[in-house]
């Protein structure tokens, strides 16, 4: 069944959080969608992760790369529709939509948002209303460094 976890970020960068969630994605056998809104965002990530930690090195690839995308463990893409990798679990950062239907199809989702943001704010709002309808929820937010389970819901 698929379950869906809200990460709201504070002091920890976007990329660093991407890493440990997909790593632990990965070493369940799943491959994974990172769904952003625009192309630019995606090729700054894909270069953050390429320069990220040597012993942390997470294969992954930027969609448009033709046939090489369904062979890539985490896909970044900034489009809605299928992923050509057939992720188990989707990221989705900076808004990116995410509907029931989809979500109910995959292990994991995770919804991760600028609580700094007013407006980052009120969508993972409307996106939870939505999910935690649907399917099992946790919304995660940083402590002291630490990420600390705040809320939890289970659909009736």
């Amino acid at each position: 069944m698929a379950q869906a976890l809200f990460y709201q970020l504070g002091a920890a960068p976007l990329a660093g959080l991407i890493g440990a969630l997909a790593a632990r994605a990965l070493a369940q056998g799943w491959a994974v969608e990172l769904r952003g809104t625009a192309r630019a965002r995606m090729e700054e990530l894909d270069r953050a992760l390429w320069l990220g930690a040597p012993d942390g090195f997470l294969a992954h690839g930027l969609a448009g790369g033709g046939a090489t995308d369904a062979r890539q463990p985490l896909l970044l893409t900034h489009a809605r529709g299928p992923a050509a990798n057939a992720p188990q679990a989707l990221m989705a950062i900076d808004g990116a939509a995410v509907d029931i239907a989809e979500a109910a199809l995959l292990e994991r989702v995770w919804v991760i948002f600028d609580g700094a943001l007013p407006e980052a704010l009120e969508r993972a709002r409307a996106q939870w209303r939505e999910l935690a309808a649907a399917v099992p929820a946790q919304y995660w937010a940083e402590d002291g460094g630490r990420w600390v389970k705040k809320a939890e819901h289970r659909p009736d």
